[in-house]
């Protein structure tokens, strides 16, 4: 019988990821995870290697709204517009975490951050336009590991809020 920590080993994922995978009874999905001999840390990265489209990657950005760390979770193609961010929080002041912050928030580097299985319990912000796909792709906590899962499942196990964030065409 394998453990998630050795199905983790086999697959590239975090093992703290495939943990919080198999703690929500995902385990099925951590044999779909991917890894690349090459970091895809950024959207664009992932979705060459994989061979979907740039909307179809799920970003796990975190910001800091009057200094709490907030997880927005974006398709990506499209950039997080803050001030909508900051609308929607009723916050003061909302900025880009730095990276020691997002690595003490949810115990993971930047580029590898997945939506779920973080090391503190966040406010989950999710646009909607993840929900433009059938399946959607996300970071398996390493920036060479990621993983398929269906938007609204993905959200789900997030606890993410559905909102509409993204930056919208000048």
């Amino acid at each position: 019988m394998t453990t998630a920590a050795t199905d983790a080993e086999g697959s590239g994922a975090h093992p703290r990821f495939a943990e919080a995978l198999r703690e929500r009874g995902l385990g099925d999905v951590v044999p779909k995870v991917r890894r690349f001999p090459d970091a895809t840390r950024t959207a664009a990265e992932a979705a060459a290697a994989i061979g979907c489209e740039l909307s179809q990657i799920c970003k796990s950005l975190i910001f800091a709204a009057d200094g709490v760390p907030v997880l927005v979770l974006m398709d990506g193609a499209s950039r997080v517009d803050v001030e909508r961010v900051r609308e929607e929080l009723g916050a003061e002041k909302v900025t880009r975490a730095r990276a020691d912050v997002v690595r003490e928030t949810t115990g993971y580097a930047i580029g590898g951050v997945p939506p779920f299985g973080h090391r503190t319990r966040t406010r989950v912000l999710a646009d909607r336009s993840l929900l433009d796909h059938a399946t959607v792709w996300a970071a398996a906590g390493t920036p060479y590991t990621v993983f398929p899962m269906e938007p609204k499942t993905l959200i789900a196990h997030a606890g993410g809020t559905l909102v509409d964030v993204r930056e919208r065409p000048e």
